[in-house]
């Protein structure tokens, strides 16, 4: 926000010819300048409180992610799942700071990657500020995760720690300037030379955050292969259920709260008008309406998963609406800001179909993802993409990305398809660049003996084989990690038939 200036030489002949006239309009202008000087230190104040108080929400959700796993997985790896959600975040912040935020937004770079704030140094600056950059690492963070889902109760604890530090450091952070930086080379916030007249809208990440992880994860569990019992000696699907519906829905709840953050936050800042001041129309009425579209998506994906999976397994099955939500949301998250919430319904209707058909798919060819995270974030991610080169309003993308006015949107709102053709080059470039980086890095991993652990150990559980002891105690021989190896059978009490 530029401040305001007040000359006193042209103030002056206003104030006459009296003898003190250059006196008072030179302290006139000094107080003027004063004024407007505190309401700029209150916009930046307002809009980086807004945006902090947005990267608490995103943060808030690897508490969600935890406990969705936790839920989603036996009890005998809730131990090991929960610790490798504690160190995405503290991993990728370490590896954030240190190269993913510059090669990200290090401005000014070229279009492939930023060279510029490695470790924050020169930080802050004119274009970024401390709470941005907590911001971006939020979001780093929560691909990490994704991708942990995925290879869930067989994965070496040091393979997460290697596939997360690549991941936040150096694939994400790729990703996220291409599309994000005003310097990439398909970001909307190019100055010229967007590509199809457009670039990408992705505002929140549908292809930079969810598509990323789901591709990650999806490399990992093919490489991996299946956890021991998903399918029998025909080829027929075994479910191999969590532990806990309790937590798979508080980890959706708290996903929920923080998704706010996630697609609202997303504009970065709030003080800011539509048009001429004075209006109760603003970038405030935008961030609304993007709340209210990821509502929209997320209860209408819940919704039509709950009735599609009754027509197709004659259950109301709690784990799979709660999957259909987060697909919801996960599709809504390119498009919240610039669609309808009318539109945001059909966008959660497809993204609940979307995932029972990626489901079937998996199960058809024995792929095996205990959070159905590449399906949700990879396949309800691309639609997100797609669905948002179709319903985009003009008016809205107008509004949002105001530096290039009369640029392509939806399709289907008689905008064409240069932004369909973009979109789809945003699908193929993710999926090619993830697919070459991590399943490399899955591969080599793989190949040196370092992915996955052995069949005793995932037979007996990770908590014991890894971490020491089971997370939850059934009887007096629990407290005893030195009783637990693999092989051993805790006697008397058994526990539930989900711990094993």
């Amino acid at each position: 926000m530029a401040a305001i200036s007040c000359s006193a030489s042209d103030l002056q002949p206003l104030l006459g010819a009296a003898a003190n006239a250059t006196a008072a309009a030179q302290y006139i202008c000094g107080r003027f300048d004063a004024v407007s000087n505190k309401f700029v230190d209150t916009a930046y104040a307002v809009d980086n409180t807004y945006l902090l108080f947005s990267a608490y929400l995103v943060f808030a959700m690897q508490l969600g992610f935890a406990m969705l796993c936790a839920g989603s997985v036996r009890a005998k790896n809730t131990m090991n799942i929960m610790l490798t959600n504690v160190l995405d975040a503290a991993t990728g912040g370490l590896f954030y700071y240190l190269f993913g935020f510059a090669l990200a937004f290090g401005t000014p770079s070229n279009g492939f990657i930023g060279h510029h704030f490695f470790g924050l140094y020169k930080f802050p600056s004119q274009s970024f500020d401390y709470g941005y950059f907590l911001y971006q690492w939020a979001f780093a963070i929560a691909a990490a995760g994704i991708t942990s889902g995925s290879i869930a109760e067989r994965t070496q604890f040091v393979a997460y720690l290697i596939y997360s530090s690549f991941l936040t450091g150096f694939v994400y952070p790729i990703v996220s300037h291409w599309f994000w930086s005003a310097d990439g080379w398909a970001s909307p916030a190019r100055a010229d030379n967007l590509l199809f007249g457009s670039g990408v809208i992705d505002f929140a990440g549908s292809g930079v955050v969810h598509l990323v992880g789901g591709i990650a994860g999806l490399w990992g569990a093919l490489i991996e292969g299946p956890r021991i019992g998903r399918f029998d000696h025909e080829g027929r699907s075994v479910g191999l259920r969590g532990h806990s519906g309790t937590l798979v829905v508080l980890g959706t709840f708290l996903l929920w709260f923080g998704w706010y953050g996630f697609n609202a936050g997303s504009f970065l800042n709030i003080l800011k008008a539509y048009g001429e001041s004075g209006s109760y129309y603003g970038q405030w009425s935008a961030i609304g309406r993007t709340a209210v579209t990821t509502t929209m998506a997320g209860c209408s994906a819940a919704l039509t998963t709950l009735f599609g999976k009754r027509l197709l397994s004659g259950h109301w099955n709690l784990t799979d609406v709660c999957n259909g939500l987060l697909g919801g949301f996960a599709a809504i998250t390119s498009g919240c800001s610039v669609v309808d919430p009318w539109a945001a319904i059909i966008c959660g209707f497809v993204a609940a179909w979307v995932l029972m058909g990626c489901n079937k798919l998996a199960e058809k060819l024995k792929y095996d993802d205990p959070l159905e995270a590449a399906q949700l974030h990879g396949g309800c991610g691309s639609w997100g993409i797609i669905f948002t080169a179709l319903f985009a309003k003009k008016a809205y993308v107008d509004e949002v990305y105001s530096g290039q006015p009369n640029r392509p949107y939806g399709l289907l709102m008689g905008g064409g398809g240069k932004l369909l053709a973009a979109h789809l080059v945003q699908i193929v470039v993710i999926v090619g660049f993830v697919s070459l980086t991590m399943g490399t890095l899955f591969f080599l991993l793989h190949k040196l003996k370092l992915l996955r652990i052995s069949s005793e150990e995932e037979m007996a559980g990770m908590d014991v084989t890894s971490h020491g002891g089971l997370a939850y105690v059934y009887n007096e021989e629990c407290n005893n990690p030195a009783m637990l190896k693999p092989g051993f059978v805790v006697s008397r009490k058994a526990p539930p038939s989900s711990a094993v």
